[in-house]
């Protein structure tokens, strides 16, 4: 994720070594003390570069804080609870239908002692939801009006703009990719994925491996992609749906000599553009 968020923004040469030496530390890890302590640093650094992405008026800072759980003061981290609700509602139906005792976990059974195997399966797709409120970001697609304060200085969503995260949510989910010679949603990897566990537990098979299928980021853009990008006009792109902030953060990066990323949907309402 940031490798390729390193595509798409200018980061932080030090923040990008950091997280590659932490990821380096897990093939040293021998037990769970030393696990979490490594995944806690690298996800110091993955929220650092995180909020640096995120543009100043929406107030991000962390996505943890010290008198606030989950940090749901702002809108970005609203935006994050919700998404992560929507993916553990997922693995939790994935887990019940696979016959999985969902109080048994490995990574979170000393951190979350309800349900932690939820939490665990979470993990390798969290970065669909990371991805998704981005886009959301990066398309503005709420606004202060969409989030409410509770009387425990806690924002919510309205509901018409749950309706359009899960929306977005659903989509990212439906998206598809090859795996074992045939191409699945994520919705669907999420539960192959549990019921390979189901059969690891159960000693049916001796391996499992979460690596596979890999993260599906957006890698190439074509040559005419990037001219259809700077040659895009304000009003033209208004017309297809891309914001002002949005053209100009794409047309920065298409003028760049490095390789950059197109987020899906915005690709296809790039190319349509004659």
């Amino acid at each position: 994720m940031v490798e390729w968020l390193s595509q798409r923004y200018e980061i932080d040469e030090r923040q990008l070594k950091s997280s590659k030496t932490e990821i380096g530390r897990l093939k040293s890890c021998k037990d769970l003390k030393r696990l979490l302590f490594v995944e806690g640093r690298i996800a110091e650094v993955y929220w650092k570069v995180f909020q640096s992405l995120i543009p100043k008026k929406y107030g991000f800072v962390s996505r943890t804080h010290e008198t606030h759980q989950m940090n749901s003061t702002d809108p970005v981290n609203t935006l994050l609870n919700y998404g992560y609700a929507f993916l553990e509602s997922r693995c939790r139906t994935s887990i019940n239908a696979v016959g999985l005792e969902p109080s048994i976990g490995f990574l979170h059974e000393i951190a979350q002692p309800k349900y932690p195997l939820v939490y665990d399966l979470q993990e390798p797709f969290r970065w669909i939801i990371d991805k998704t409120i981005i886009s959301c970001v990066e398309n503005e697609k709420f606004s202060r009006k969409d989030f409410s304060m509770t009387d425990n200085y806690v924002l919510r969503l309205s509901p018409p703009a749950i309706k359009r995260l899960l929306k977005e949510l659903r989509c990212s989910l439906s998206s598809r990719i090859q795996y074992k010679s045939r191409n699945y949603s994520w919705d669907e990897i999420v539960r192959l994925k549990t019921e390979e566990l189901g059969r690891y537990v159960s000693r049916k098979v001796d391996e499992l491996d979460f690596k596979d299928p890999n993260a599906n980021f957006n890698t190439e853009d074509s040559g005419m992609l990037r001219e259809r990008i700077l040659f895009l006009t304000p009003s033209k792109a208004r017309e297809i749906g891309i914001s002002k902030s949005t053209l100009w953060e794409l047309q920065k990066r298409a003028q760049a000599d490095k390789p950059f990323r197109t987020y899906e949907k915005v690709g296809k309402k790039i190319s349509i553009v004659c």
